[in-house]
């Protein structure tokens, strides 16, 4: 398999230069996460200005529906509109929001994204268990530095448990496994104390469940490698601080930088399972709701550090939420050095996905730049989108015909599903699905909203950017009709007062009369011309 070539520099954020005020906020399955940085791009680096945090229960499913229940999405409103207040009260200019385990597995959790921003004003991102990894690597890195070490994260959510190998730089392994303090009380404590009967129970399911993902990362590991662990999240938080009442009499502040031994652990699982709820309750550092779900918690650390053969753990403070910040500064050009590898990763991770569904890569790079071409030529005329829906047009070109994959008939579609369902890190949801239907609707049928895969687009906004930068595609996949490069450049005119669009075009032969590529353009423009209200006339210079 040939090497996935350099990175095209397809990403060209607005400077900022200004000191600036972000909030970002992790809707996560037991709670509401926010906090409230400042921005100074000069150094690059942000300095915490407010967290706040409210536990909402969002994961505890209707048992009729399978989805969200009516009153922990009230919680959760409530708790943004409170969020969105502060943060506005702060200055922030910017709201960054992102949702996780529980609302991508509720039935009903699009529904409560449209709820949110109807009724909040807030668009949240719902990320993917791989993407929500990565992006708590990236806070765990704003706040620790590992010396060129590899470093085994661990951050155990409400619902599910993310477990990620890096050394600075690059993550090596990410994963999420649907393990969560929330979600295993749910499922397997209904006593109290926790009897025998169900505490094995426990232990028995996590490990099972943990299994495949501690032997996926310690395969990462080269032989001569010792890792160390670090953990994040709330519940870990809670029992590092239990822990350092117990030997010290106080919890420091901060806890960040904090170790606890395996066997401190083991030792403080053993008293919280034979403890009442009331008991928990009155532990240091404890309050209700952390109460009810800790002995699960607990017991999900335990089994990862021994299946890890983690001897120590060192608390990191910082997690998801900062990670989010973290990657507004990557997406915005504000950090390099170090996180240049971070910067690139959706580039990085589009070229691996084309790679492995064995893309015709110098197809892929010319469709790419001539769609890049007829974005940039025709931005401010045919269009007013900018540098994010760019980088989408150029994903979704790369990777257009890696339906051929599964097969060639209807291969269009076959790239929809391909592209959706590939975990393409750094991008949202909604940019994966926008990603995907451009490459769907890049042949045959125009965006239509009878078809499954245009109806999951969130709001007409996304509707209409599938919809004309579809057209833009397609235009540019006749111009390499052959797959040979027969046309080298391209230059675009508008005419406003004709509504005409003179499309010139440069073959790369001067005896190539590229009558494919004008057979194919002639076919293709109709789509085109009826999307943007105009006649493309095309000519060979």
């Amino acid at each position: 398999m040939p090497e996935i070539a350099a990175l095209p520099r397809v990403f060209s954020p607005e400077l900022i230069k200004r000191d600036r005020i972000l909030a970002a906020i992790d809707v996560g399955t037991n709670s509401v996460h926010m906090v409230v940085v400042k921005i100074e791009p000069s150094l690059p680096t942000f300095s915490i200005i407010d967290r706040e945090k409210e536990t909402v229960r969002l994961g505890n499913f209707c048992e009729k529906t399978g989805g969200l229940s009516d009153d922990a999405m009230d919680r959760c409103i409530s708790a943004l509109k409170r969020c969105r207040a502060i943060a506005e009260s702060l200055k922030a200019e910017d709201i960054v929001a992102v949702a996780t385990s529980a609302v991508r597995e509720a039935r009903n959790g699009q529904e409560f994204l449209e709820r949110v921003e109807a009724e909040v004003g807030l668009s949240v991102n719902l990320i993917s268990g791989p993407e929500e990894a990565r992006r708590i690597y990236l806070g765990v890195l704003s706040g620790m530095e590992f010396q060129g070490q590899p470093h085994t994260i661990i951050d155990i959510g409400g619902g599910s448990t993310e477990l990620i190998l890096g050394s600075a730089e690059s993550q090596r392994y990410l994963s999420s496994t649907k393990v969560g303090a929330v979600r295993l009380t749910a499922q397997f404590v209904s006593t109290n104390p926790v009897n025998d009967l169900e505490f094995t129970a426990l232990r028995s399911y996590v490990r099972g469940m943990l299994e495949r993902s501690v032997d996926e990362l310690k395969r990462h590991l080269e032989p001569h490698e010792t890792l160390r662990l670090v953990g994040t999240s709330g519940t870990i938080e809670c029992l590092a601080a239990l822990d350092a009442h117990d030997r010290m009499g106080f919890v420091p502040e901060p806890l960040n930088g904090y170790e606890m031994s395996y066997q401190s652990l083991a030792e403080l699982v053993e008293r919280l399972r034979h403890m009442t709820f009331a008991e928990r309750l009155a532990m240091p550092e404890m309050s209700p709701r952390r109460a009810e779900i800790i002995v699960a918690g607990a017991v999900i650390l335990q089994e990862a550090m021994q299946m890890l053969e983690a001897q120590q753990i060192v608390i990191c403070e910082r997690a998801l939420r900062e990670g989010v910040v973290v990657d507004w500064m990557l997406t915005h050009g504000l950090i390099e050095d170090r996180m240049q590898f971070q910067q690139s990763v959706r580039q990085r991770s589009v070229l691996k996905t084309a790679q492995k569904y064995q893309v015709n890569q110098e197809n892929g790079a010319r469709v790419a730049q001539f769609a890049l071409d007829l974005f940039d030529q025709t931005q401010g005329t045919l269009h007013h989108w900018s540098h994010l829906e760019r980088e989408l047009l150029w994903a979704a070109a790369v990777l257009h015909n890696c339906g051929h994959f599964v097969s060639h008939s209807a291969h269009h579609k076959h790239s929809y599903y391909l592209i959706r369902n590939a975990e393409l890190l750094g991008y949202t949801e909604t940019e994966l699905e926008v990603i995907a239907n451009l490459a769907r609707y890049h042949r045959r049928s125009s965006p239509k909203k009878k078809h499954d895969s245009f109806r999951s687009l969130p709001s007409k906004h996304y509707r209409q950017i599938v919809s004309q930068l579809s057209a833009l595609l397609r235009i540019a996949v006749a111009l390499d009709r052959r797959s040979i490069g027969a046309i080298k450049s391209l230059h675009c005119n508008f005419d406003a007062e004709t509504e005409v669009l003179h499309l010139h075009l440069q073959p790369t032969r001067a005896n190539d009369d590229c009558a494919s590529e004008l057979w194919s353009l002639e076919y293709k423009k109709a789509l085109f011309e009826e999307e943007f209200g105009l006649h493309l006339a095309v000519r060979l210079v």
